[in-house]
Parts: C-alpha cells; structure tokens; sequence
C-alpha cells in the first residue's frame, strides 16, 4: 500500500471538485446498478442552472438514492438522463420524460465498451463507486462488474468513489481498475449500499409455475435466476428438494444462490467452465447476499459478455435459464419490457439466456407470468393476448421461444406450427379467457379444424 499512497493522495478531490470536471456538451457513466455514485452525483446535481449545459448521463438499473441530476433540473436545462434498463425509478422518471431508455441485448455491453467503432458514444466523464484501495493499487467494481472496466478504460476522465461498505467481488476477470488508470479518487461518506428489501410471499400462482419448473430441473443443471419473488421461491423449492450438485451461470447474482449454497445444493461440480465456482456480472439483493458473496472465493464476477454469452451459456450442460415475462400474444411473441409505449425493464440478458439454454445439452429457457393481472380499474386482463398491446415491444422472437409457463401448465413453443402455438397458449391461458382467445385465434386465421394434430 505504501508504493502507492503518494499517487493516492495527489489524486485525491472532494465531491465538488470532481463535479467541476464535467463539461458541457459531454456525456457522464454513473456505473451499474448498487454501485452508481452518491456524493459525486449530489455535488453534480447542484451545477443545475451554474451555467453547464447538455450533459448526458446515463444510468444503468437506477437504484436509490434518486440521482440528484435528476431531482435538481426537472426542467432538463443542464442534464439529459439515459439508462441502459429501466427499474422502478426510471419508468417513474421515464413517465414525466425525465429518462430516456437504451436498448440493447446486455452481451454486448462489453464489446461496445471496447470497440473503437463506437468511440462517440464513450463518456467523457465515467464515475463509479469502487471498494476501498487494496495492497496492489487496484479498486475492486464490487456489485457491479458487468462492463465497467471496458466502459472506463475508454473514458477521458475516470474517477471512483470509494465506499468502505461495498462488498469485495473476486474474479472472475475485469472486476477492478488500479490505481494508474485512475485519474480522481473521491473518498465518499461511506453511504449503505442499496439493498432490495426482503420480498412479500409468493402467490399461489407464483407457487405453482416454481412448482412446474423445479419439477423440470434435473441433478447437476446450471442454474439462472432474475429477479423478484418467483427466483425468490424456486430457490425455497429447490433448498426443500433432493436436487444436488447446482451450478450457476447468471448475469444477477440474486439471493436464491445465497439460500440454495446455504441449503447445500449448489456445489458448481458439473460446469463445463468455472468448476466450483457461481459466474455471474453483477449483484443485487439483501444484505444476506451481500455478505455472503463479499470476498467469496466461490463466486467469481466477469464481465458480461462472458456470463451472457450464448455461446458460451450453452457450454454447460442442463442449462436452466428462468425469467419473468410480461405478456404474449397467440402468435408466441413475448414482450418483456414495455407495457404498451411505456418502458418498464429492459432487453437486458432475457434473448442471451433463453438462445444459450437451448443450445445447451438438455438445457431449457422457460418465461415465466402469472395468467392474468388487474389493470389501473382493478379488472382483471389476460397475460396472453391475440396480439402484444400497441407498442409493446417484442423481447423474444417466436422463433425463439422455448418454454411458456403459468400456474395452468408448461408450453414447449419448439417445432410447433403457427396454430399449434395459439392452441399451447390458449391451454395454459386463464380458463376464464380462453373461449375468447379460441374466437380471436379463428378470426386471426390461426386455427384449423384439424388443430387435435399435435403440431
């Protein structure tokens, strides 16, 4: 530590001044998820109206605290706000106009971090919350390895936040930046990191579609999880079953890998890369799993491109990729994102897991929702449609869909004819709906009277 105190401390800037460096006209990377940065975003927030104009920044996952170049220039009249995929706060913010959403398939945030082709949209000022320094000068990215490195080393200006409180996140590869390729340190007021609270008890749908997944989940699968209270009860499921020697490759590393390593069925023995260890990109849950993967030898965080890879997702055998949905129409497309025009998550990793899995030997993609919701009048609408809402975007191509999942049952999409989907999708659609989507799927001209054929 000492070989580098001196470099430490010439590069040391209060929170003011590090705001100070941001031009206008510039674009500014408030790094991922739990490690976007907290006094250098308080401090930038009070440059609204000094006189900066233009600024983009661009989140990913905004988590609280709410960014303050948000709060402070409702208006817009120094700070444009992007982000990479939309959380609660960015659809809050994206209803009034304040956010802007940047879609993208998350494989490729690593590579557009590094290649030169893409160099106008590289930041100008990229800022991070990082551990504290180490022995060797380098800043561990803790939660958030994803792409940050790449998306750094292609700043003008790089600046970390240190936080004493941020988990140390072992590679894996990527997950730090030393000190000679920093250019400020910032010594934060060592906030709490961001920690989901812990969630409400599963539904009795939700309890039913884990049901019919974890019946499918064979001894020795390699496991991905999103999140919400769904992962959240396949993980209970598994911990209670006989299932053993789990392995996990995930983009999120959620807190049912913290249950199942804890219940003892998550060993990482049959992977066909990383033995004995949980790949994943980035990190968010409770405090539990932040403590349990802080410094955790068997956890290994990468870059994204590695974990969501495709090719590489369907290396191991017996992938099992789970992910929640938002609605499908009779066509099989699947819409996991939008509500209509309004953004509500993102692309994310949902096309990189559900490709690799079906790629994989014996492996599996199952998308996941409850058959029906209750709209702003409290009435209850289908998940699955004639076709997506006007608007909504399509997250998985139908020839790309593996498993549909409800509490009514699991639709294999594969092989199946056009009417052939519409009859799986009806059969898994809420008993209440189903005459009427029969009668959309005649006047759509996707049913036949030879449909009994099973393709």
């Amino acid at each position: 530590m000492n070989t580098y105190m001196e470099e430490y401390k010439r590069k040391l800037v209060t929170p003011e001044q590090a705001a100070r460096l941001v031009p206008s006209n510039s674009i500014v990377d408030y790094g991922s998820f739990a490690c976007k940065p907290v006094d250098f975003d308080i401090a930038l927030g009070e440059r609204t109206g000094d006189g900066l104009q233009n600024v983009s920044v661009r989140f990913i996952g905004t988590v609280l605290p709410v960014p303050q170049v948000l709060l402070k220039d409702p208006e817009q009249k120094t700070f444009q706000c992007f982000s990479w995929y939309f959380t609660a706060i960015d659809r809050k913010a994206g209803d009034f106009g304040l956010v802007t959403h940047l879609p993208f398939n998350y494989h490729e945030a690593t590579g557009l971090a590094y290649n030169p082709e893409y160099i106008s949209k590289w930041p100008d000022v990229w800022v991070c919350q990082t551990t504290p320094m180490d022995n060797s000068g380098c800043f561990n990215f803790g939660l958030g390895n994803s792409h940050l490195r790449g998306i750094a080393l292609g700043a003008k200006t790089v600046i970390v936040e240190v936080n004493e409180n941020m988990p140390l996140c072992l590679g894996g590869s990527d997950e730090y930046l030393h000190i000679s390729e920093i250019d400020h340190i910032i010594e934060g007021t060592n906030t709490p990191i961001f920690a989901l609270p812990e969630l409400p008890e599963a539904t009795p749908e939700e309890k039913k579609i884990a049901e019919l997944i974890v019946a499918e989940i064979p001894n020795g699968a390699c496991l991905q999880l999103g999140i919400g209270s769904l992962p959240n009860t396949i993980g209970t499921l598994i911990a209670d079953s006989d299932i053993k020697d789990l392995g996990v490759q995930s983009e999120m590393f959620c807190d049912a890998y913290t249950k199942l390593y804890k219940a003892g069925r998550i060993t990482n023995a049959k992977k066909a890369r990383d033995i004995n260890k949980s790949a994943y990109a980035f990190c968010l849950g409770t405090q539990e799993t932040y403590d349990f993967i802080n410094g955790n030898p068997r956890c290994a965080s990468y870059t994204v491109d590695y974990t969501n890879n495709p090719t590489n997702i369907a290396l191991n055998d017996n992938m099992i990729a789970i992910n929640n949905i938002m609605e499908v129409d009779l066509l099989s497309q699947v819409c996991s994102e939008t509500s209509g025009l309004r953004q509500v998550s993102g692309t994310g990793g949902q096309l990189d897991f559900v490709l690799g899995a079906f790629h994989s030997k014996g492996g599996k993609s199952f998308l996941a929702f409850t058959s029906t919701y209750k709209d702003k009048e409290g009435n209850i609408q289908s998940r699955i449609k004639p076709m997506l809402t006007p608007g909504s975007v399509v997250t998985v191509p139908r020839t790309v869909v593996h498993y549909l999942v409800t509490e009514y049952g699991a639709a294999n999409m594969k092989a199946l004819s056009v009417w052939g989907r519409a009859e799986a999708l009806i059969n898994i659609a809420h008993p209440q709906f189903r005459d009427d989507l029969i009668k959309s799927a005649k006047d759509m001209k996707l049913w036949s009277k030879t449909n009994r054929i099973p393709f």
